[in-house]
């Protein structure tokens, strides 16, 4: 038996195709309760089922949210989506994803096809760049952006707010204290450790990677201490791999223990596991810190100090979810920075 359509109810009904339509598509527009039971009526009669689409544009709700992160691989990434996708389920609610690899460009792009999508939000998680190459793709972000907030849609930005953007309504950004807890790490570590510091960082001009840069030299200023020195490489795995073959021959000539701070737990773990071929272990050649405190830690040996972040409840907060609390964070030492006993040495 062939489906009934919208037309043959608003017939059997005596009433126009767009009124059926605002009866039985959930528009907020309502005939008066009679008609509206006659056209319930017809559509029961004839076993009338509402087309999704049609549902959506009569709501102007879609039942979407739109996450678009730098690199879904990435479990800082994915910790932050499992909170989107948590929020979602409880909001019944579907997540589409993007994964743009940080390029405005790309962003851009997902935004524009999130919106022709009718997306009911919009999630931006990753770093924000004021790098001279990245102006041209934040400016149309930026406007993209701003024209689907004034359509109607909601956009909420993880860390920092997207760069030339103007909306206020329909706007928010999730802060996330990097600076504070990064100046909270340098101190614990300043307490425990007597040489020098070390920073592996992302690109100038990263907000995140700057931020804690700013945040661990403003800790160690307060406790104290010398500048610690700052290499800048990429904001990744592959980033701190290899600033990590490049520090080998220099901790391995160095007579003083070097406490490396790799501005977030991946890049961390890309230095130690190029050190280790080289013959230097961590932390009986030289210290290292992390920041964020991802998933895969719990497998990684030795245990990884870092700065814990709640990373599902960034993706909840950014999704909307009204009950989940402002993000704060703690520095969890573990076995990474730990100062060997003379027998390791």
């Amino acid at each position: 038996m062939a489906a009934s359509t919208l037309s043959e109810v608003a017939r059997l009904a005596g009433v126009s195709l767009a009124t059926a339509s605002r009866v039985l598509n959930g528009s907020s527009r309502k005939p008066a309760e009679d008609i509206a039971e006659r056209v319930r009526e017809a559509a029961d009669k004839l076993g009338y089922v509402p087309n999704a689409q049609a549902q959506a544009l009569a709501k102007s709700s879609s039942g979407l949210i739109g996450l678009i992160v730098h690199d879904i691989a990435d479990p800082y990434f994915s910790a932050i989506a499992r909170g989107v996708q948590e929020a979602a389920r409880q909001q019944n609610r579907m997540v589409l994803l993007a994964s743009t690899s940080g390029a405005a460009s790309d962003e851009r792009e997902a935004v524009a096809a999130f919106a022709a999508r009718r997306a009911d939000s919009i999630v931006i998680a990753g770093s924000r760049s004021v790098r001279a190459e990245d102006q041209q793709g934040n400016a149309e972000l930026a406007a993209e952006l701003d024209r689907y907030c004034r359509n109607g849609g909601h956009v909420g930005v993880v860390g920092h707010p997207i760069v030339g953007a103007s909306a206020s309504e329909g706007y928010h950004v999730v802060k996330v204290p990097n600076e504070e807890l990064a100046a909270g790490l340098a101190a614990e570590l300043a307490a425990s450790h007597d040489g020098p510091f070390l920073i592996i960082a992302g690109p100038e001009g990263l907000y995140t990677s700057d931020d804690r840069v700013r945040g661990f030299q403003r800790g160690l200023a307060d406790a104290g201490r010398t500048p610690a020195e700052v290499i800048r490489t990429g904001f990744n795995r592959a980033g701190g791999y290899d600033a990590g073959l490049a520090l080998a021959e220099r901790i391995k000539s160095s007579e003083e223990r070097l406490c490396i701070f790799a501005v977030n737990d991946v890049m961390a773990i890309g230095v130690t596991a190029a050190l280790r071929p080289e013959g230097v272990w961590i932390p009986r050649d030289a210290t290292i810190a992390g920041f964020d405190d991802i998933e895969t830690l719990r497998d990684f040996r030795p245990a990884l100090s870092t700065v814990h972040l709640p990373l599902e409840d960034i993706g909840r907060l950014a999704a909307g979810d009204p009950d989940t609390p402002p993000v704060s964070g703690v520095v969890k030492l573990r076995r990474s920075t730990e100062t060997p006993a003379e027998s390791q040495i």
